[in-house]
């Protein structure tokens, strides 16, 4: 009996401790490292290695951080979420024929996309892939060569209205910089203190009457086109702009100077 006994305890004890073991819950602030592990919790302490294992322990409303530099992979965003490198390098390294960052999430959303550094390699689709969210910004941030055919540095594509401001960013080698291409006319850009290099399609394609872009201190340098403007899209100009190239269906291209 006594055996018995000792045999029961154990698996008792065994089964307390399993109990006891806590699941991660989401986190409003998370972090990621260059030698994380996508197992870790993703607290300073224990971070995550990548954006997408970081995301599924962020809570809707949440920030992940980058603790130092590294390259911290592709994710696809379905939530209201802040992703920010600050002093470090939060590099988004993309596979080709791929999105850099693909943004789907709920029409009321806002994500923002803070002191990132994606790279395309030249064989990539887009660097910002805007599915669904109400508002998205983007700043500090350069996206370069998304330049498979079609590609995009940021390419808007919503059925919901949106809004997506860029900021102090650069925009280099991609087949586009940014495109506006909401088939209801309810996509909103506002481009500022933004340089803008691209050489095969236009430095902003805006399609649709009803889409906009706003640009302020930027400069598009692009072949063939600096702006692609097709079926009543609308670009705005507030000033202090250099454009080299092109303009399409605009009829007072000077008013953009």
């Amino acid at each position: 009996m006594r055996i018995i006994y000792i045999k029961l305890l154990s698996a008792s004890a065994a089964l307390v401790a399993l109990s006891a073991t806590p699941a991660f819950a989401q986190a409003t602030r998370t972090w990621v490292s260059g030698v994380g592990d996508d197992v870790n919790p993703c607290s300073r302490t224990a971070p995550c290695k990548t954006y997408a294992g970081a995301i599924s322990k962020t809570a809707a409303g949440g920030e992940i951080n980058a603790l130092d530099s590294g390259g911290f992979g592709a994710v696809t965003i379905t939530k209201a979420i802040t992703i920010k490198a600050d002093g470090v390098t939060g590099g988004v390294l993309t596979s080709a024929g791929t999105s850099g960052i693909t943004i789907n999430a709920l029409s009321t959303d806002r994500v923002v996309l803070d002191g990132l550094d994606l790279e395309g390699v030249g064989t990539a689709l887009n660097g910002v892939n805007i599915l669904s969210a109400r508002d998205v910004v983007i700043r500090n941030t350069s996206i370069r060569n998304f330049n498979a055919a079609g590609g995009n540095c940021v390419k808007i594509n919503t059925t919901t209205a949106i809004r997506v401001t860029l900021d102090d960013s650069f925009l280099i080698n991609c087949q586009t910089g940014v495109a506006v291409l909401n088939t209801n006319g309810t996509g909103k850009a506002r481009i500022y203190n933004t340089m803008i290099h691209v050489t095969a399609i236009a430095g902003i394609t805006v399609t649709v009457a009803g889409n906009t872009a706003d640009i302020s201190n930027t400069e598009i340098l692009a072949t063939p086109k600096a702006l692609n403007i097709t079926a009543g899209g609308v670009v705005r100009s507030y000033g202090n702009n250099v454009l080299d190239g092109t303009i399409t269906d605009l009829p007072t291209p000077t008013a953009l100077q």
